[in-house]
């Protein structure tokens, strides 16, 4: 995660932090809440949220919008200053483009319309990567990096080493598939043992209540362990013919 921002930015980050994997955001019970994909911070007072999108929405702009209020939200304690608020990047990376400019990036800040030099202050960014931007706006390594994310093979070793992680994560998934589908045919096999054995006592055990006529049909199955139809099918091969 480190060096994936360090594209993003083309700085040195000295160290990042992760608090959540995923971080819910839940303010209130009539909020909305959030599920963050990946939430870091670094060692200098800078949070960063990254979002996967690889369904094309044209919500996106409100939901960074609803994302950047709700990180506010959650780092300022109540009746804390407002100064205590970090500095915050809002980053969608986008399988495709969101404002069809062919851009790789879209970088937001809150600006003065009268004087675009004039920027707010407030410490907030939202950044929209596109990996099916046309444009030569981006650095080689950030292109490589889209690119794999796009789908194309792995060209340095950085988006070597992230093929290699996904992979990992595929057969771990797959053991984990395979492991279940074994315990399953393990439980099937002791089942169908379990049944095979005693299916022959609990018939012997049915036939002779049936014969014995004293109890209910129902009694008979609950008593014998089968199920009603299959105490009624046995009735029928005891009655004479």
């Amino acid at each position: 995660m480190q060096t994936f921002l360090e594209r993003i930015f083309g700085i040195q980050i000295s160290r990042i932090e992760y608090p959540k994997s995923q971080e819910t955001i839940d303010i209130s019970a009539d909020a909305k809440s959030v599920r963050l994909d990946i939430y870091v911070e670094d060692g200098k007072e800078t949070v960063y949220n990254i979002e996967m999108q690889t369904t094309e929405n044209r919500n996106a702009p409100k939901r960074t919008r609803y994302y950047q209020g709700m990180i506010d939200l959650n780092i300022l304690e109540k009746g804390d200053n407002y100064k205590n608020l970090k500095r915050s990047f809002v980053i969608f990376v986008c399988t495709f483009d969101l404002f069809g400019e062919g851009r790789h990036i879209y970088t937001f800040e809150n600006r003065c319309i009268q004087n675009l030099d004039l920027g707010l202050g407030d410490d907030t960014t939202k950044i929209i990567l596109n990996t099916k931007g046309t444009m030569d706006d981006v650095t080689l390594e950030m292109k490589k990096l889209l690119d794999f994310i796009d789908g194309k093979e792995p060209e340095d070793d950085f988006t070597r080493e992230l093929d290699e992680a996904v992979q990992s994560v595929r057969k771990n998934e797959k053991w984990r598939l395979d492991y279940m589908t074994l315990q399953m045919n393990y439980q099937e096999k002791y089942e169908q043992g379990y049944d095979e054995g005693d299916r022959k006592r609990a018939i012997s055990v049915a036939m002779r209540m049936i014969e014995d006529g004293d109890l209910l049909l129902e009694k008979v199955a609950m008593y014998s362990g089968l199920t009603l139809e299959q105490v009624l099918e046995l009735e029928k091969e005891l009655q004479p013919v």
